[in-house]
């Protein structure tokens, strides 16, 4: 039986969240900020073991390193008056994916969503050299309604992943080459684990997904995907159902735009074609007759639709191009009917790490009302990519468009906006 403290450092110990086999955590309590944390103590049959000691101090250095809303934050290191040390963590207070695997069945849809996100959280590891190598249910937990990859004990730096470090993960989730002691491991394991949790998430998936899910777990690395983010580009383009040559399937491929968690939401949405908007000139309507785009002179269109995404548009000068050349401008824009979320909780969703935000805005045209979110200055080289969500009154439908406008083209998102029917 663990015996709860009174106070770890400053915070009162409210409970205990979980016993591992190198640590114990606690819920604690800031009085002063009035925060809870979760507190992470080093176990203390382990606590004279400098290997493992440096493991769990290791954990410390790279969450502080990483700092980002995907990974569980670490905000204080410290110590225990009899020498162990303990990490101070945001709470995740939605819980771990174990326990929500425990109560009813998730639906496809959101499983498959949770699963992309959970790729995103990897793949912001694996873009910092960082292979986590125990992803299992009880690691990925959820704050804000968010999924956090969390437990980076067992993760190294891929300079120190090597034949050398010990074995570790979890079985049924660790990657084969993990029982060899001198095997390389680096982010293909995690691919393994990802892999294992969406077979585990999605028990009779869809044949493309399935298809997926078998290549991430195929058990040499070498026929699995190369990391986090090509697995999620590949769910992607399996839930879309189209090839890689369709502006769609690159644009979700390459994600420097932010569509790929647009591309799976729009997969998933509910759709009903009604009546046609009316052709205008100038103007691209999509073949199901529900959205209308104003295209620019010198711009071509390429307009689509399939039964449950919903419609679908995108301009640019070179549609073929546009998400994935930087220096081309374009658009794409789609309608998600019966949307289960607000303007703003969409926009959040698509952060486009590494940009300048800009202020967020609104703008009222033609019967639509735009939650608008811009970024400058994006590591891909993109000057501007510009989020805009439409609603209107009483309707439960979202109008998404995505621009990356041309250079020195103030009112061209605006004017773009107005231009855009939906029905």
């Amino acid at each position: 039986m663990v015996t709860s403290p009174a106070r770890i450092g400053s915070y009162r110990i409210e409970r205990l969240l979980g016993i591992g086999s190198f640590a114990t955590v606690w819920l604690g309590h800031d009085t002063v900020l009035g925060a809870h944390v979760a507190i992470k103590v080093l176990a203390e049959n382990w606590s004279h073991d400098l290997r493992v000691r440096e493991r769990f101090l290791d954990e410390a250095r790279l969450l502080w390193r990483l700092d980002d809303e995907r990974v569980v934050r670490v905000h204080a290191l410290g110590e225990l008056p009899d020498g162990r040390p303990y990490l101070v963590m945001g709470w995740a207070e939605g819980g771990s994916l174990r326990d929500r695997l425990a109560g009813d069945p998730i639906p496809a849809g959101p499983a498959l969503t949770l699963l992309r996100e959970i790729c995103k959280g990897v793949a912001v590891l694996h873009d910092q050299g960082i292979v986590h190598r125990d992803l299992t249910p009880g690691n990925i937990l959820f704050s804000g309604g968010r999924a956090v990859i969390a437990d980076l004990g067992l993760a190294k730096a891929l300079a120190a992943a090597s034949g050398l470090t010990a074995r570790a993960g979890t079985p049924g989730y660790m990657a084969p080459e993990q029982d060899d002691p001198l095997a390389i491991i680096d982010r293909r394991a995690d691919v393994y684990g990802l892999g294992r949790l969406g077979l585990r998430l999605l028990p009779a998936p869809p044949p493309k997904i399935a298809e997926v899910l078998r290549t991430a777990t195929a058990r040499r690395p070498e026929n699995r995907y190369p990391d986090a983010s090509a697995l999620g580009a590949a769910l992607d383009r399996a839930t879309i159902g189209r090839s890689r040559a369709s502006p769609l399937a690159l644009a979700a491929g390459r994600g420097v735009l932010g569509l790929a968690s647009a591309v799976l939401l729009v997969a998933l949405a509910s759709d009903s074609i009604g009546d046609r908007l009316p052709p205008r000139p100038g103007t691209v309507v999509d073949a199901a007759g529900r959205l209308s785009l104003p295209v620019p002179a010198g711009w071509t269109a390429r307009s689509g639709h399939w039964t449950r995404p919903g419609p679908v548009v995108v301009i640019s000068p070179d549609p073929a191009r546009w998400t994935t050349d930087t220096t081309v401008p374009g658009a794409f824009a789609w309608l998600w009917a019966d949307a289960a979320t607000t303007p703003s909780q969409f926009v959040a969703e698509r952060p486009n790490q590494g940009c300048r935000p800009l202020p967020v805005r609104t703008l009222r045209a033609a019967g639509l009302d735009w939650y608008i979110a811009a970024f400058r200055a994006c590591p891909d080289g993109r000057a501007e990519i510009v989020e805009a969500v439409g609603t209107r009154p009483g309707d439960p439908g979202l109008v998404y468009v995505q621009i990356a406008p041309p250079p020195d083209s103030p009112a061209f998102t605006d004017t773009l906006l107005a231009g855009v029917r939906a029905r």
